[in-house]
Formats: C-alpha cells, structure tokens, sequence
C-alpha cells in the first residue's frame, strides 16, 4: 500500500501514476470520443456526398442502387441552401445588432453606470506634498473633440 503511495505524483489537474494499474481506473474522456467519432463522420459523409455528386447515375444504376438515393438535384441545391442560410444568419445577426445599439446622439453612447469623471486632486493636496498619480478616468468629450479637430491645438 505504501509503495503504491509513493508511485503517486500529484499535479494541479489530476493524480498521475506510475503504475499501470492505478491509471487503467480512469478510462477515456467521453468527449474525446464523441469528437473522435463525429470528425471520423464527417469524413466518411464528405466522401459518400462527392461521390454520389461525381459519379454518374449509370455507375449507380449498374451497383443496383438506383432506388437508394435522392436526385443529382440536391447536390447542388442543398449547399447553396445551407450557404444563402448562413448568409441570411449572418445579415439578421448584423441588423439586430445594428436595432439594439443606440443612437449616435443618445447620451447612452458617451455614459454608462460605469463612467468616471476626472478628479482635480491639485485642490486638495497641501503645500509641499507629493503629487499622487491621478485615478483612471473617463476623457471628456469636449477636450477629445478640441484635441481632434481643434486646428491650433493639433499642432
């Protein structure tokens, strides 16, 4: 039993082991193996659609498969289904984002419960102090707006 203990590293994650048989308990991740399987299915259905899409039916019909699948219709109508799908997805997601954000002259675009204004600690401090370092604050808008587009103070 001892020996067993001492075989025993201790990491942040999980007890690794050095014997063979304290690591047998743990088995495989369940999710490794949905990913393992679901990827392995991807691929073997990529391949089953091009060669239904590629092959010609007359290949098909001598195979004695003729009844078993659909019409060389969909294999170009269901990509460009699923394409003008996620284009559409794409465009509602953009214009609900575009209905939920405010208005260029709503106040809620230059404050929020979270806004800071600056503090004149210069005021306060006595003579012959240190100047403490200034607290994180919100820039006005009206001093941006000099800076930015004020000609003499651009200089």
């Amino acid at each position: 039993m001892e020996e067993e203990e001492d075989q025993l590293v201790n990491s942040p994650r999980r007890i690794l082991s050095l014997n063979q048989e304290a690591s047998e308990v743990h088995g495989t991740n369940p999710c490794e193996v949905y990913g393992f399987v679901g990827s392995i299915s991807i691929v073997v259905a990529t391949v089953v659609f091009l060669i239904w899409a590629y092959v010609p039916d007359k290949f098909l019909e001598s195979l004695g498969i003729y009844y078993y699948y659909p019409s060389k219709y969909w294999a170009m109508a269901m990509p460009m289904y699923l394409m003008v799908t996620l284009l559409l997805a794409l465009v509602f997601y953009i214009g609900l984002n575009f209905m939920s954000t405010s208005t260029t002259t709503s106040f809620n675009t230059l404050f929020d419960e979270y806004s800071r204004e600056d503090v004149d600690f210069l005021s306060l401090m006595k003579n012959g102090d240190d100047r403490p370092i200034d607290p994180i604050s919100d820039i006005d808008i009206t001093r941006i707006n000099d800076l930015m587009f004020d000609s003499h103070l651009a200089k």
